[in-house]
């Protein structure tokens, strides 16, 4: 278990994979005690390969060297409704009384047509993609191709986690595959400008504190530090140093909802004072958007109920999303600024 004032470890996840009974327990009881303690750790030995990994960090850092006016023909809040695409610096407020935060994103999602069930009645992010033009980004099929590869083989690795999250909690390896069964899951490319050294340092964040929406996330860090977890034992905040090859995994408020607070959707932020730019890719997976999370009966204690309502996933993520986007248009309201003025701000200021 990660001692207090520990950064999430690092747990080699190949063990799943593995013949050896007692490895692959020692696995579970690591993921448990990382769950209990911060919802947070790291693992290497995975299958999702080195190279797909650093060649969508590569495309990463492509696509946000684009001109403003050329990423913003692909801009999420003008070009659809679904959650894809380009958005804008200061689009989020996810730590109550702080600035629009100081980061910029790349929505990508399942690539499904117009005709596909979830995109004809509207559930959560669900709908094409949309990818900048070749007269924009020549390479964009390449780009296209690698972010799908890379998409897929990380929802694949999200659903192996979830096989070793139900063995913490004592059910059966396969508990949650109805839940992953038509699951969506989103990806976002991000690029954090360094902080300026004039910003306020208390009101300045790359991501301000907040918790997940969905069930678990899996991120992928370039070279550059800022993410921070929120240790709540040691009451202070540990760096996550970028290890490369390994995704850093955490819960999110669903996975929180079914164990009834026993596992914990923990507070986490980026705070980039490095003077570099900072790029990582985290990958959300909510689930089924129709799945009906409720409280795990073995997750009740003695003489205490559910602490949570039933809920779908399309229900508690839509939620997140309007508490933390709604909070950033109001800001620039009282401020008196729009949404392209400020981000066209924030990138001549970096």
């Amino acid at each position: 278990m990660p001692g207090v004032g520990e950064a999430p470890p690092i747990l080699d996840f190949s063990a799943f994979y593995s013949n050896d009974a007692s490895a692959k327990q020692k696995l579970v009881d690591d993921v448990r005690n990382c769950c209990l303690h911060n919802g947070f750790f790291q693992i290497t030995g995975h299958k999702v390969p080195f190279q797909l990994q650093q060649d969508i960090m590569t495309w990463n850092k492509k696509f946000f060297a684009l001109s403003l006016e050329d990423k913003m023909t692909v801009n999420k809040d003008t070009t659809n409704t679904w959650n894809r695409g380009y958005e804008l610096l200061r689009s989020q407020i996810l730590e109550e009384g702080t600035l629009p935060e100081l980061k910029e994103g790349f929505y990508i999602g399942d690539e499904i047509p117009p005709t596909h069930p979830y995109h004809v009645q509207k559930k959560l992010n669900s709908g094409p993609n949309m990818w900048p033009s070749p007269t924009i980004l020549p390479s964009v099929h390449d780009f296209q191709h690698t972010a799908l590869a890379y998409y897929a083989s990380v929802t694949d690795l999200a659903k192996d986690i979830l096989k070793v999250l139900a063995l913490t909690l004592d059910l059966p390896e396969s508990w949650f595959d109805e839940f992953a069964t038509g699951a969506v899951a989103t990806m976002r490319l991000l690029h954090y400008p360094s902080q300026p050294p004039d910003s306020p340092q208390k009101l300045t964040r790359g991501i301000g504190a907040h918790t997940d929406f969905g069930t678990i996330t899996l991120l992928l860090q370039d070279r550059v530090a800022g993410l921070q977890v929120f240790d709540h034992a040691a009451e202070q905040w540990l760096d996550v140093t970028p290890t490369p090859g390994a995704f850093v995994v955490n819960l999110g408020n669903l996975m929180m909802r079914w164990s009834n607070d026993r596992y914990i959707s923990n507070l986490h932020r980026v705070i980039n004072v490095s003077g570099e730019e900072r790029y990582s890719i985290p990958v959300f997976f909510s689930g089924n958007p129709d799945f009906v999370v409720e409280c795990l009966p073995n997750c009740r204690r003695e003489g205490e109920g559910a602490k949570y309502e039933p809920i779908t996933v399309e229900k508690a993520v839509l939620g997140g999303y309007k508490d933390s986007y709604g909070r950033a248009e109001r800001f620039k309201r009282e401020a008196g600024e729009g949404v392209v003025g400020a981000g066209a701000k924030e990138v001549a200021v970096a």
